[in-house]
């Protein structure tokens, strides 16, 4: 595979790089790591696996992959105490094999490194070169809902900018709401004297319920081991709205997890509602904004072929 090849794989359905010019840099210096960090405080979803999947092209084009079970952070945010949150860590890398991560990924507990005093004078250094201001606006999108805000919420990105440096990571991963720490990172550590890592984001997928987030704590989610019955179920509660593409998770479902894997869709109907149709992501789009096709018969398309491409993980779980 050429390097633009490698560009354009690694692009794939993301919603930037920052930069590409500096991407393909590392991709012809070689030898290349590409980092994402992951709370581990619940199930693994699909939110989870659009970057995993993103992690595992990649892979594909050489890079040496670090996930990052970043288990301070998740306590700093409030997730459990540092023995539950390591326990879901277990289930988590788990997830993640089964989701078709290569056998060389290095899973990293954050706790083991990030008590070490190199980290720790880091973390103070970049202190003095972060507002709290900057600090907070960074953490906007991440930090539980609370009416009491802690100090935890300005200490967390800090962690993770430093993070980005002492796990040489060339590349960091993560969804939107990860920009703006990426951004301090970028910002913050040639300050510091050192290289900061090319960002890319992938695109945020909506819960269940409609809202802005996919999220284990709020139950508005499709984890990747869930069996048939659950996912399809999930999916007929699923936000739906006739004729709403923008916003609309079953679309963002089969945009993400379906298309991908094949060119078309299936959506079976009986002959009295206009039979069967074979679609293509385009005329997917197409036809379901100009509510020619019921919410039912896509929630019944999107959650056959989501359990297909999910059978695989379940497989997995039973095997390990």
């Amino acid at each position: 595979m050429d390097t633009d090849s490698k560009i354009d794989l690694i692009k794939k359905g993301t919603l930037e790089v920052i930069t590409e010019e500096e991407l393909k840099e590392k991709i012809e210096k070689g030898n290349t790591t590409a980092y994402i960090g992951y709370e581990p405080s619940g199930r693994v979803h699909l939110g989870h696996a659009i970057t995993v999947q993103k992690m595992i092209d990649l892979q594909k084009t050489g890079f040496k992959v670090k996930i990052l079970l970043a288990d301070l952070h998740a306590y700093l945010n409030g997730k459990g105490s540092l023995e539950e949150i390591r326990k879901i860590s277990e289930y988590n890398i788990k997830c993640f094999k089964a989701l078709g991560l290569s056998e060389d990924t290095e899973f990293i507990l954050g706790s083991e490194f990030q008590r070490g005093q190199e980290h720790v004078n880091m973390v103070y250094e970049l202190a003095t070169l972060t507002t709290l201001t900057r600090a907070k606006r960074s953490m906007a999108q991440i930090i539980r809902e609370s009416k009491e805000h802690k100090v935890a919420e300005v200490i967390y990105p800090l962690l993770q900018v430093v993070d980005m440096h002492v796990l040489n990571a060339d590349v960091a991963v993560g969804g939107m709401e990860q920009r703006k720490i990426h951004m301090l990172a970028r910002e913050n550590l040639p300050k510091m004297g050192f290289t900061a890592p090319v960002c890319i984001h992938t695109p945020l997928l909506h819960g269940t319920d409609g809202s802005d987030k996919m999220s284990s704590s709020k139950n508005n989610f499709i984890a990747v081991d869930d069996e048939p019955e659950v996912i399809k179920e999930k999916i007929q509660k699923s936000f739906c709205p006739q004729g709403q593409v923008k916003d609309n998770p079953v679309i963002e479902i089969a945009e993400h997890f379906i298309f991908p894997r094949m060119e078309t869709i299936l959506i079976e109907r009986p002959a009295k509602f206009g039979g069967n149709l074979e679609l293509t992501h385009d005329e997917l789009v197409k036809i379901y904004d100009k509510e020619e096709l019921h919410p039912l018969d896509l929630k019944n398309a999107v959650s056959k072929h989501l359990i297909e491409v999910l059978e695989p993980v379940r497989e997995y779980f039973k095997s390990n």
